[in-house]
């Protein structure tokens, strides 16, 4: 415990390091205010995006007892970018669904949240309380989600199918900062409700029967557990839009440099890793690379090399 303590001090320091670095760097008596305007919200958005995404992956694999999934594979990104297509489809991309981000946040999270739930209802109802059918229904859905949102985008105006793409990839560079606040007050909510499950949460990550066996409803938490990771996701892919491989990497890291199963350190340690991972990539995009990249590239590109690394090494076992 006492390693863990100073290793979450170490890691703090960085995430302040970068933090300091993103927001001073290049700042002059002269346009000090325009960029502070511009790099305060920006660097309250990526912490955001950067704690629900850790959060959401760690409780989803923790109910799941499996270390290289995802969120996505129950369809949670598919849906989002099913709903942003249905709106340009629909109304068009200068409708108050799309111009109003506000209102978007709150349609696109409305939607993605009920539809979870009623995927977690049908799936999982009395007879059927399978995590692993859940994922099965949840990888066709999402590629049902994929199929509707390639051909409405097929029949879409390309004027219309160009202002799309910038809701359907993530970007760092164009944080949501109208919803900040929304979130804010969306996550302090759900922190203290989670607040007092972190021992069973501890009795997750044995497993469903010996969850149940020390006495928890395994099946009545596990939806809670889910529809908080629905909201977490849709807030993250608002925010900054989907990320893929992001999750994985910040959770296993996590594992690997706690060595530990108490998820009051895990949560804390994942938000931290994926705090330095963000601001600190996001930094040395804009600040090194003169945006030639994008940090939604990195991420996918060494999430996938770290994710067939995880594949090999779990068929070894």
């Amino acid at each position: 415990m006492r390693n863990n303590k100073k290793k979450i001090i170490i890691m703090l320091i960085i995430a302040i390091t970068f933090l300091t670095l993103f927001v001073v760097w290049g700042l002059n008596a002269k346009n000090y205010r325009f960029n502070l305007s511009l790099r305060i919200p920006k660097i309250l958005g990526i912490l955001i995006a950067g704690g629900t995404i850790s959060v959401a992956s760690l409780l989803f694999q923790t109910i799941t007892n499996n270390r290289i999934i995802t969120p996505s594979i129950i369809g949670l990104d598919s849906l989002y970018n099913l709903v942003q297509t249905i709106v340009v489809f629909i109304f068009g991309s200068t409708s108050i669904f799309m111009v109003n981000k506000t209102i978007n946040f709150l349609a696109a999270g409305t939607i993605m949240v009920v539809l979870a739930m009623i995927l977690f209802k049908v799936v999982l109802k009395s007879g059927r309380n399978n995590i692993f059918f859940l994922l099965l229904v949840g990888t066709v859905v999402g590629t049902l989600f994929r199929s509707l949102s390639s051909f409405m985008q097929v029949l879409i105006d390309p004027n219309e199918f160009d202002a799309l793409q910038t809701k359907l990839f993530a970007s760092f560079s164009l944080v949501n900062t109208k919803i900040i606040l929304i979130s804010i007050v969306i996550l302090a909510i759900m922190a203290i409700i989670l607040y007092k499950d972190f021992n069973k949460l501890d009795v997750m990550s044995l497993g469903r029967e010996q969850a149940i066996n020390l006495g928890v409803d395994y099946d009545k938490f596990s939806k809670k557990i889910l529809m908080f990771v629905a909201i977490l996701v849709s807030l993250s892919t608002a925010l900054v839009g989907p990320i893929t491989f992001l999750g994985i990497i910040v959770v296993n890291l996590t594992y690997e440099i706690t060595k530990t199963y108490k998820h009051s350190v895990l949560l804390i340690v994942g938000t931290l890793i994926s705090i330095i991972a963000l601001v600190g990539g996001q930094f040395f995009v804009e600040r090194i690379f003169n945006f030639n990249t994008t940090i939604s590239i990195i991420i996918n590109f060494i999430g996938g090399i770290y994710f067939i690394n995880l594949l090999l090494r779990e068929s070894k076992l």
